[in-house]
């Protein structure tokens, strides 16, 4: 615990505190916020939502949360508040106390009590600070907490008078925040206009950037991404250095090195605390995240994925290593390590993390040999178990030195490369990522040679190839993960041996019958672990395929053959597959798909994708007790009216309807009643959107793109009811195609402006894409 006494305390027998060097915040304006001791920019709003929050008439004792990654201004937020002139006059005692991950609560009421050392148990030492803080109005600032167990350990001892007393704590750790159930304050990365002010103010003080340095100092502050530390460290060095241009370009070269390195209260030291006290099986995963290139959108069900093969995911008997590995992943989330990035349907589809945690997750993954990453043609790389092969090392030049290179080392166990399928005859491999096309001989010939492996992927469309895997492909027995983009691929019967097969995602899978279970014992057959099957083309679904992939989750499947009808696919089994959570069917050749499909009550997600329906079919899916998203794309309505019947689709939350024929939708909230969000694309038809959608209490977000004007402006008009009702929460949105079409729309809208003059469209946005 780190206590510094403050005077200047309105009670001379009970002390403040003060605490240490503090950084910087974000928020949405750029005021500069200066103190003796930090300057601050674009703090007004959220210091005065911090100041009515501690001084409000609440006479209950509150808590207050600020949570964000390590350097994003949570202590700088929390200390101008702490040493604001109303603050020090509102509060009997005020007191700062910095917890770290390893706490001792009697050191921690000690110092509470200015005690230094005492003979005292920690209840009796407790009850002792109880009584000091009885009936006075107390703020207690307990900055970098770690865990709720912490605040546990000393909230008792807290005594709520019923006078206003506040306790602000600050966090890296979102469930640590979100425990206490109070409004919290969550820290954003500064925009750009913040950013440069802030470089400015921290770099040339009162003067102003010079000219010439206006172009590579921006430079410079775009790649801190946001992050008040990073602008204030390399600020105050560009301060102290060198004002030419050469010298600025220099820094901006190796920016993120300089940021990493040294030591004392630098931006390594800061963010270092995070790996510091990560849990061990969260380390490997944290340090893998350096295998991804700077800036890259990391698809989640990827790295999921290759975590299982890495073997970094404990198992457990409730749980998937899946389901598992993403509970890893949510953690490192909410110690925001990473960064999520939500999908359409609120669920994390990518993530991303910032360019200084990726560098401190290199040096320390190169550091113990987890990860060797070739920058260059280096020596080392014989001794890595984990190798990545830059983009930039494919220049021609570097062609031959790669490739000889990466025959060589007997230890790899991992290469992710831009390179192609020829790298590596190591017997030993568990994972090959390609981010180029798949060569033909490779998965013809040499793919069996790879024998331990448990992850290929081709992750790059290039030409398409009809490929035949080879019969023997039976010895990869430990295969988990097969992924191959543009590639047709005719599987032997001997896939249904591969027993370890969790995840396979080909663009074009042609997959044989399975054997009978009378031909051998039928054990040998179950796929127990596959979860994944994508994209199956004209496979027939006997009840002895369905028996094989029982614990399947997500499936597409496609029929583009013209010589069967949907009977003869048998897609009525389907309904076998109870674990089946995600369903995508293409059934662009077969007519009177949903007749014949049978779902399983477990299905979550639909997508149908070029079929022919009648609207009454609907009601087959609409009576699924499960169904949260329904994505209809491409799909040939028979009749030009839809009418929903009222009691089905009680759980669907998502709908995307796109380039369908629908003319009149009579559809109103008792249709939909948990709706979360709809997009609605290329409907040229569409007379409207129905105005009782905007009465659906659960709606957030409504989008048309590209569909007729007739619906755009009914959008808006749902948009101006909601608001007139109080909605606050409905975002609607209006996307078209064209310039003409958008001039159009808004010349209408500005036609019936005098007509709806109390309608501010605050919650409303008509664009072009």
């Amino acid at each position: 615990m780190a206590f510094k006494e403050e005077s200047g305390s309105r009670d001379d027998m009970q002390p403040t505190y003060s605490m240490p060097t503090a950084t910087t915040t974000a928020s949405s304006s750029t005021t500069l916020i200066t103190t003796d001791k930090i300057t601050m920019v674009g703090f007004d709003e959220q210091l005065t939502r911090l100041l009515d929050k501690l001084t409000g008439q609440r006479s209950n004792r509150q808590i207050i949360p600020i949570v964000g990654m390590g350097g994003i201004g949570k202590t700088t937020l929390a200390k101008i508040a702490y040493e604001h002139s109303l603050i020090v006059q509102h509060f009997d005692i005020r007191t700062w106390v910095t917890v770290s991950q390893k706490y001792n609560v009697i050191e921690l009421l000690l110092q509470l009590l200015r005690e230094k050392n005492s003979q005292i148990d920690e209840q009796l030492l407790g009850e002792k600070l109880y009584k000091r803080l009885w009936g006075r109005r107390y703020l207690i600032v307990i900055d970098d907490i770690w865990s709720i167990e912490a605040w546990e350990e000393v909230s008792r001892f807290f005594p709520d008078n019923n006078n206003g007393s506040r306790i602000v704590v600050t966090t890296r750790i979102s469930n640590v925040a979100t425990h206490f159930d109070s409004s919290l304050f969550e820290l954003s990365f500064l925009d750009e206009d913040q950013s440069w002010d802030l470089f400015c103010k921290k770099t040339f003080g009162e003067a102003g950037c010079p000219v010439e340095l206006e172009d590579i100092g921006n430079e410079i502050v775009k790649k801190c991404k946001g992050l008040p530390l990073a602008i204030c460290v390399i600020g105050g060095l560009l301060g102290r250095s060198n004002r030419t241009q050469k010298y600025w370009k220099n820094i901006s070269k190796d920016l993120i090195s300089i940021l990493n390195s040294g030591e004392d209260e630098n931006c390594s030291s800061i963010l270092s605390l995070s790996y510091t006290y990560l849990p061990a099986h969260l380390k490997p995963c944290f340090l893998y995240m350096g295998i991804f290139p700077e800036d890259d959108e990391i698809r989640v069900s990827q790295l999921i994925k290759l975590w299982v093969a890495e073997g970094f995911i404990k198992s457990n008997e409730s749980q998937s290593l899946e389901e598992i590995a993403r509970g890893y992943l949510n953690d490192l989330i909410d110690r925001n390590l990473i960064l999520k990035q939500l999908g359409s349907t609120g669920r994390i589809r990518f993530c991303k993390i910032h360019d200084l945690l990726r560098d401190l997750s290199l040096k320390l993954a190169q550091k113990d040999e987890f990860i060797c990453v070739m920058e260059d043609i280096q020596r080392g790389v014989e001794r890595g178990r984990r190798i990545v092969c830059n983009e930039k090392n494919l220049q021609a030049k570097y062609q031959s030195q790669v490739l000889h290179t990466l025959q060589l080392p007997p230890l790899t166990r991992t290469l992710v490369t831009h390179m192609d399928g020829r790298l590596s005859n190591n017997r030993l491999m568990r994972i090959m990522s390609f981010n180029c096309g798949a060569k033909k001989k490779y998965l013809r010939r040499h793919i069996v040679d790879q024998v331990n492996m448990r992850y290929l992927a081709y992750n790059k469309r290039t030409r398409f190839l009809a490929v035949k895997l080879p019969s023997s492909i039976d010895v990869l027995w430990n295969l988990q993960t097969i992924i191959i983009r543009k590639n047709k691929i005719k599987a032997p019967s001997e896939i249904w041996e591969m027993r370890q097969l969790r995840h396979v995602d080909i663009y074009e899978l042609h997959l044989p019958d399975p054997p009978q279970s009378g031909d051998q014992q039928q054990h040998e057959f179950v796929l127990q672990n596959l979860q994944t099957l994508k994209n199956v083309v004209n496979f027939v679904w006997s009840e002895e395929a369905c028996k094989r992939v029982v614990n399947i989750r997500k499936l597409q499947i496609e029929y583009d053959s013209r010589s069967k009808s949907s009977n003869d696919y048998l897609l009525y089994n389907i309904c076998h597959l109870h674990k089946l959570e995600s369903l995508t069917c293409l059934p662009y050749t077969v007519h009177n798909v949903l007749q014949k499909l049978t779902f399983p009550s477990s299905l979550k997600k639909l997508y149908l994708v070029g079929s022919k329906v009648h609207w009454k079919d609907l009601t087959i899916i609409g009576s699924l007790p499960n169904l949260e998203v329904l994505n209809l794309d491409d799909v040939s309505a028979v009749e030009p009216v839809w009418n929903p019947v009222e009691g089905e689709f009680l759980r669907l939350k998502y709908l995307f309807i796109s380039y369908i024929d629908l003319v009149q939708w009579n559809a109103d909230s008792s249709h939909f009643p948990i709706l979360e969000k709809l997009f609605l694309t290329q409907m040229y038809k569409l007379e409207e959107v129905p105005l009782d959608i905007g009465e659906i209490p659960t709606l957030g977000f409504l989008q048309l793109l590209e569909c007729s004007e007739s619906a755009a402006i009914s959008a808006m008009r749902i948009a101006e009811e909601q608001e007139n009702n109080g909605n606050e929460e409905l975002q609607v949105r209006v996307t078209f195609d064209r310039k003409a079409k958008l001039e159009s729309f808004q010349e209408k809208m500005k036609q019936s402006a005098d007509d709806h003059i109390n309608f501010t469209r605050n919650n409303f946005q008509a664009m072009m894409f």
